[in-house]
């Protein structure tokens, strides 16, 4: 007897009843699968307090209505993640397991630089992201090169001496009605941890973040001095 032939002799209700079960047998199967019991990562996000950075009460007459657009940061692959690296002995690469940043290092750090800079009250045009909708006349080139916790030991888990967390970006002003560089510089910071818990390096993190937002924001300030007055 065929499959087919078979099925047709079935009784309704003996086929509703085999067909129930194998769904429910599918569906245990698939909840087993797909179901994790695996805790989510911690998640932190590095801010800035717009205060902190250093405002001035009216901008310069050069910049009044000028417009400045921060670029998203290249960096290498390893620090453009949102996992929170460590640079361990023996130059191994590594990163804290269960713990992961809101957004990737280089959007933070542009995020932070846009509210630093806005917070100056020096740009009459407004401080956006790049690619901005609208045409501006200043473009802030970003590079991140370090963003890491330096550890003596083999590894994020070792214990031992508290890591050092290092932020350092390469910076360029650039006015872009005239394709030329205002100024370019590094800005770093090295802020050890208080202890070696992950809590206080991500308390690390946030302070060497807000030392180089700070000083990038009060540098630019200063190079915005330079640019002749506009028409």
């Amino acid at each position: 007897m065929t499959i087919a032939a078979a099925r047709a002799h079935l009784r309704p209700a003996a086929w509703l009843a085999c067909s129930s079960s194998l769904a429910l047998l599918l569906g245990g199967c698939a909840g087993s699968l797909l179901q994790s019991d695996a805790k989510p990562p911690d998640t932190f996000r590095l801010g800035f307090d717009p205060p902190t950075a250093a405002a001035t009460a009216s901008a310069t007459p050069s910049i009044a209505g000028l417009a400045l657009a921060v670029a998203r940061p290249r960096a290498a692959v390893a620090i453009d993640t949102d996992r929170i690296a460590v640079h361990a002995a023996g130059n191994r690469f590594d990163y804290y397991a269960d713990a992961r940043w809101a957004e990737s290092a280089t959007q933070m750090l542009q995020q932070n630089l846009v509210s630093a800079l806005a917070a100056t009250a020096q740009f009459g045009g407004g401080v956006m992201t790049a690619p901005a909708r609208v045409p501006t006349e200043l473009l802030l080139d970003v590079e991140l090169r370090r963003f890491e916790a330096v550890t003596a030991g083999a590894d994020a888990a070792s214990p031992g001496a508290a890591p050092v967390v290092y932020v350092q970006v390469q910076v360029s002003l650039v006015d872009s009605r005239r394709v030329a560089r205002v100024t370019s510089f590094v800005s770093e910071a090295a802020v050890p941890a208080s202890e070696n818990r992950l809590s206080a390096v991500v308390a690390a993190f946030d302070r060497a973040n807000a030392q180089v937002v700070s000083d990038i924001a009060e540098r630019v300030q200063a190079a915005l001095a330079a640019l002749p007055a506009t028409p």
